[in-house]
């Protein structure tokens, strides 16, 4: 689900705030496009611990193939984000590979009592949202948000609980005054993208321990199940309309995922033949596009847009992760062609819900930032190609989101008891040279 300039997630989702409301789904500038990845992101697996008896025999420490699909999957989320490209979710479906190595990994952490480990990972989850609301909040009520905006006072009161835990879609404004003129009246929906997939993860992840028992004792029904609930809520038959709704769109588009990140840990995979992931996937992912091809299109010139069917997206990550945890190659360590990217793919893991964060108050901000420059006649004249370019505010965007990840990425340290870093780039010992 993914740009964010306001047409928005469009057609909207259902049960959407607001009209313009872009889910991971948006980016700066919204095109209409639909709900998005998100990145965000899956938290980075906790220190490796001993099997349970139920659980089979894996390797301690991180995969790095995983670790590659995760900091992807964050990548394509802020390049959507930036240019609202419709193909991009086709290449790669970054929100159905986020769920589903979350999936994985907490199918892995699963192995201790499960409420030892849903509290930890509320605790990992929860602070790095709590900085995001305080800086965000504040900046929507200097410009002019509050109880009375929107006609209903104590709801307005008792919904921003949602922030502190985010069981539904936090409150936020849908148009306000943009500091004078210097944002874009749609700031605040446009920034408050990635909270969707917090809410989302924060279901499954309390819902876990149900879903992994399924998973041993059902397998293909319960990864199937949720696909087929995707099709009853999309049929037209149920009136998608609120908060409820919204919440329950969102699990049944990437549950299917998230069960096969599950299932892919319980080693459901080695236990088929090899040659059958390969010739069903396909198939699979032919249904899921020809499915997004019969959906009404707002933009015939941009065309359908993923991100803004839910079916179709739920059926294309479907197939998307069955054929990228089939290869699933367990590297302990990098592959020689892939060692150089290994400070690069460390950092975006270690600051994957904070990127998935602020990324988008990054894109936003690029904005007030180039407007300037058309008036800059040395800009105007020789420069214009630039200010025109897509890629400009992307160039802008990067060292705002380095500046984020030293502001505010020390919190997921310490959310997760780790010495805080500002940034967690890998250090080569001292006197060793790059290979």
């Amino acid at each position: 689900m993914n740009s964010l300039a306001v047409p928005a997630d469009s057609p909207s989702r259902p049960g959407e705030p607001a009209p313009g409301y872009v889910p991971e789904r948006a980016s700066v500038p919204v095109p209409a496009s639909g709900r998005t990845s998100e990145p965000v992101p899956g938290l980075a697996p906790e220190s490796a611990s001993a099997p349970g008896p139920e659980a089979p025999a894996r390797k301690a420490g991180r995969d790095r193939y995983l670790d590659l699909l995760r900091a992807l999957a964050l990548v394509r989320v802020v390049i959507y984000h930036n240019f609202s490209w419709t193909w991009l979710p086709l290449i790669f479906p970054s929100m159905g590979v986020m769920f589903a190595l979350a999936g994985s990994l907490m199918a892995r952490s699963l192995s201790r009592p499960a409420l030892s480990v849903l509290r930890s990972r509320l605790r990992r989850l929860l602070p790095p949202m709590w900085m995001f609301g305080a800086v965000v909040l504040p900046a929507m009520i200097l410009d002019g948000w509050g109880p009375n905006s929107e006609g209903h006072p104590t709801w307005w009161w008792i919904h921003l609980a949602f922030w502190v835990l985010p069981i539904s879609t936090p409150p936020f404004a849908s148009h306000l005054g943009g500091f004078g003129g210097h944002l874009p009246d749609t700031w605040a929906q446009q920034i408050v993208v990635p909270l969707w997939y917090l809410r989302a993860y924060l279901w499954f992840m309390l819902l876990s321990p149900l879903m992994l028992k399924a998973v041993r004792r059902l397998p293909w029904v319960t990864l199937l199940l949720p696909l087929a609930l995707s099709a009853f809520l999309n049929s037209g038959l149920v009136d998608q309309s609120g908060r409820v709704m919204e919440t329950v769109t969102d699990f049944t588009t990437f549950a299917s995922c998230w069960l096969l990140g599950m299932a892919h840990h319980e080693g459901l995979f080695r236990r088929i033949p090899q040659y059958v992931i390969p010739s069903i996937a396909p198939l699979v992912l032919a249904f899921g596009y020809w499915w997004l091809q019969q959906a009404p299109v707002d933009q015939p010139r941009i065309g359908p847009d993923l991100e803004a069917v839910p079916l179709a997206q739920a059926i294309w990550s479907f197939g998307s992760v069955l054929l990228l945890l089939h290869l699933s190659p367990s590297w302990e360590k990098w592959p020689r062609q892939l060692e150089r990217f290994d400070g690069v793919v460390t950092l975006l893991n270690s600051r994957a819900v904070s990127l998935y964060l602020w990324h988008c108050l990054a894109l936003v901000l690029t904005e007030p930032l180039i407007a300037p420059l058309w008036n800059n006649d040395f800009f105007y004249t020789h420069l214009h190609w630039l200010l025109t370019s897509q890629w400009f505010p992307l160039l802008i965007a990067i060292p705002l989101i380095l500046l984020a990840l030293v502001l505010f990425g020390w919190v997921e340290d310490v959310a997760a008891k780790r010495s805080p870093r500002l940034f967690p780039y890998p250090r080569r010992p001292r006197g060793q040279r790059r290979k």
